[in-house]
């Protein structure tokens, strides 16, 4: 697993509305990875979570001038953003 793909996938999630769409439906961090596995990417949970860990500032401010995909990882309240 690699970071590479981790970037592979959410470029993939913005543009595949299939994903967007399974994605709205997560629960949990193991969905998410489940469901790039799925898709054929190989990432992990802790990848995830690493990710959501290092969303910085600039990405949020991005949030003003474009779309940002969040999910989330009810109940452990980790969202996972991209744009």
């Amino acid at each position: 697993m690699s970071e590479e793909q981790l970037k592979a996938f959410l470029e993939a999630v913005k543009a595949e509305s299939g994903l967007q769409e399974k994605l709205k439906t997560v629960k949990d961090v193991d969905a998410v990875v489940e469901i790039a596995k799925t898709a054929g990417f190989v990432i992990s949970a802790e990848e995830m979570m690493r990710a959501q860990a290092e969303v910085s500032e600039e990405d949020l401010e991005g949030v003003a001038g474009g779309v940002l995909y969040c999910y989330s990882t009810y109940p452990t309240s980790n969202s996972y953003c991209t744009k």
